[in-house]
Formats: C-alpha cells, structure tokens, sequence
C-alpha cells in the first residue's frame, strides 16, 4: 500500500498542473516520513497492526487506529477507530471528521497530510498563435492555447501565476469568454488594492448599519459575478484574517454579508492570479494551504516575456497596429533588434506602454524607439546635477535654503516613483512592495506629481 512520495519537481517550462480528482496521504513525521498511501474509492485503515491497509512502525498507534474514506462533498471522512492514544486535527482530538486538502492528521508520533494527486499536463504545441486576444508564437504560448479551450469548458477553478505584467488578467477574460458562463458577468477583484478594513465588505457585501458609513444595503464582488466569473487578482496579498471567508465562500458556494444574518447561494467560477510563489508562500505561513489547493485546480504558469524573445517582433507590430490609428507606422530592423534585446522586466505590459510612447511621439512613417525605450532603460535616479538649476537657469544654490530642499526633494520624489512604476509595468502593488512603502502613499506621489489622474 505504501508508495515512496517523489519530490514534485515542475519543469519551468510546464505551463499548466492540474489535480486529478484524487488525493494521497503523505507521511510528514514519523518512522516511514516521505512515504505516501492514495487514497481511492474504498476505505483505507492506518495502524500498526498486519490487518491494516496502512501499517505504521510507530509503537504509539494503535493496531487499528484509523480509517479514510471519500467523502461525497469532497474531501475524505476520517474515523478514529477507537485507539486508545486518539486522533487529532489542530490539537483537536476527534472521534470522526471531513478534511480537505492540506489538512493534517496527528495520530501517536506520526502526522499525516492530506494533499491532491497532481498531473503535468502537457502536450505538442497548436499552429494557433492567438487564443482570442491572447497573441504567441513561443511554444510555450502555443502549448497553452491548446489547452486553455479545455480549461475553459470546465468550472474548474484556476490559478494563474506570473510575473507582473505577463497578460493574467487577459488570460483569465479568455478564460471567461470561452467558457459556458461567458453571457454573464466577468468581474475583477483586486485584492491588494482594498484596505484591509473594507475587503470583507468588498468580497461578500454589506447590509444597512453594519457599520460607520453603511447607509444602504451593497452588493459584494460575489453577487456582482453571479452567473459569472470573478476574478481574483493578486491573491497572494489577501489578508491572513481574510483567509478562512474566502475558504467558506469556496467550499459552500454561499456569502453572508457583513452585519447579514443569512448566507446566500452564489454561482461563481473563480479564477485567481498572482506574481508570487505561493507555495513559498504557503511554507512561511502566509497564505493558507486549504485555500491554495482549494484555488489550484487547475495551475496555469504564464511564462515572461524574456524567456520568449521570439514572440516580441509579433506583440510590437500588433501593439503598433493597435496605436497607430489610420497611420501606417513601421518598426525600423535596427529598433527592433533593440526591442528584442530588451529584458523586460514589466513584460507584455512594458513592451505595449514603450510602443504606445512611439506611436505617439512618430511623426513620419517609422515609430521612434530611441526615446520611448531610452524612458524605460534610464537610471532609476537622475544624477545630482539633474537637479542642480531652477528652470530660469539659475543654480539651486541661489535659492534660500528651505525652498532648495523642498525642490531637490520634489524633483528627487518624482524621479523615484516615475522610474519605479516604470520598471514594474504599472502594477502599484508590485512597486509599493519593491519600494517598501504604503500602497496608497504610492498612488498619493502619483497623483501628487501629476503622473496619473487615476493610478489604476
């Protein structure tokens, strides 16, 4: 019964893990630790006795200790079976109980997890280079849309991972537009965007006087994607406390609104995406584990752009096509070749702003590159002598004191959010990470400096 767990190595070019229906104890403390047993559509028995399916060398189980069975709401019952040193969850001793993924069962010395059979699915590239808008020639981007019409179909719940401007959220509107719920609504939730103190609220709604300011009843994003599907974007910065809301709202498909007494039936196909590795995430304890294989049906991983330099010639002349209006523009070889070179650290989403810059700023029949791109690779931070005159040409030492530091200051805090924004492609929740400052504070230097009207 017993079957060694390999060591789940993803080869960085899969694209798409899905879980197979199936699930497995592996054995994560213990005499047999790393060892692993499936279980099936029969019941399978733990103890250290020769009459059990599982047999644990552990002197502190029971002969028969306990026993798996699928459960037909998911997940599996587990049944103690009588053991004199008891089973427990959390510290819980229990006489019976479901569990789902990533749940652990303690029983004498040896603790038991409860996780999903994966599969690598992989298959030949399509001869398609789109999928709707999605546009790629790489294998990798082939090998996806190949696969993404299945994904589509299903109800699957999936997980998009990627760095930061890769097209997830264009993925997941395919997703949506290819599925059967694709009449209804496709809403996006942003999860880091939300304050803390109203992401509740934002997610399942409120009733009137549930607190401070709540005048009127509200809808949540669940309601609003009833009959839809609600995309959950960078699921990695929902907050801990947040956590086991969203867990009820997948397992039970039903929201309670805050200060609400009843829970509501929704019907939402939920496809999250973030830039993080959440299974890092899930070892240091950040983000739950139930959650991540709850979300991980389906897991798509969307391959940066400098791992497919091949693709960059196709998305620059469809990007110019797309913003150059009645103009016929071209990409001069030599401006390409520069294009290509380019590492792209705010992938699809830099390369689309850099070519917008060039269109706007042609004036013949060839879009300009040098100056959109020069933006892109200019030091963070302008030498000092960028701010070293006023713009009448005198020299900042002229000025008094405080109004010269309060220029320095200013040009120094534009230089810095303008560059900092840049190299995450626009994603605020990326960069205020990177800048280790308040996401807001961020959005207040936008606006502040006239950068954006709306940093969203």
């Amino acid at each position: 019964m017993f079957q060694k767990s390999p060591t789940r190595l993803i080869d960085p070019s899969t694209t798409v893990v899905r879980q197979s229906g199936g699930g497995r104890f592996i054995i994560v403390k213990g005499p047999e630790r790393g060892e692993a047993a499936t279980v099936g559509n029969r019941p399978v028995t733990f103890g250290s006795g020769s009459g059990c399916d599982v047999v644990l060398a552990d002197p502190t189980v029971s002969r028969r200790h306990l026993a798996v069975a699928p459960h037909e709401g998911g997940g599996v019952i587990v049944t103690d079976l009588g053991s004199t040193n008891g089973s427990f969850v959390h510290g819980a001793r229990f006489q019976e109980v479901v569990l789902g993924f990533g749940a652990e069962v303690t029983i004498g010395q040896t603790v038991l997890k409860y996780v999903p059979e994966e599969e690598i699915v992989d298959v030949a590239p399509g001869d398609e280079e789109t999928f709707g808008a999605l546009i790629g020639r790489d294998p990798q981007l082939r090998k996806l849309f190949r696969l993404l019409g299945d994904v589509a179909a299903s109800e699957a719940t999936v997980l998009l991972e990627g760095e930061t401007g890769t097209g997830k959220e264009l993925f997941a509107e395919e997703i949506h537009r290819h599925s059967p719920r694709h009449g209804g609504p496709f809403v996006v939730f942003d999860c880091g965007a939300v304050p803390r103190d109203l992401i509740e609220s934002a997610l399942f709604g409120h009733v009137r006087g549930a607190f401070t300011g709540a005048v009127s009843d509200r809808p949540g994003a669940f309601t609003e994607a009833q009959g839809g599907t609600l995309f959950l974007d960078e699921i990695g910065e929902l907050a801990p406390t947040m956590q086991p809301a969203l867990l009820r709202a997948l397992d039970k498909r039903s929201v309670r609104p805050v200060g609400g007494s009843t829970y509501a039936t929704t019907s939402v196909r939920v496809v999250a995406a973030t830039n993080r590795d959440l299974r890092a995430e899930v070892a240091a304890r950040r983000f739950r584990e139930d959650i991540y294989y709850r979300l991980a049906v389906v897991r798509i991983s969307v391959p940066p752009l400098r791992e497919r330099p091949g693709d960059v010639p196709l998305l620059a002349e469809h990007f110019t096509r797309q913003f150059a209006g009645s103009r016929r523009l071209q990409i001069a070889s030599e401006d390409m070749e520069r294009l290509r070179q380019h590492t792209w650290p705010g992938n699809v989403r830099e390369l689309r702003n850099v070519i917008e810059r060039s269109c706007a700023l042609s004036r013949g029949d060839w879009i300009e590159i040098e100056e959109a791109l020069g933006d892109v690779q200019r030091p963070a931070i302008e030498p000092a002598t960028a701010t070293a005159m006023r713009g009448d040409g005198a020299a900042i030492s002229e000025l008094p004191f405080k109004e010269a530091k309060a220029r320095v200051i200013n040009d120094f805090e534009r230089a810095y959010v303008e560059a900092l924004v840049a190299r995450h492609g626009g994603n605020l929740s990326a960069a205020s990470r990177d800048a280790e400052i308040d996401r807001k504070h961020l959005r207040d230097l936008l606006r502040k400096h006239g950068l954006r009207e709306d940093p969203e």
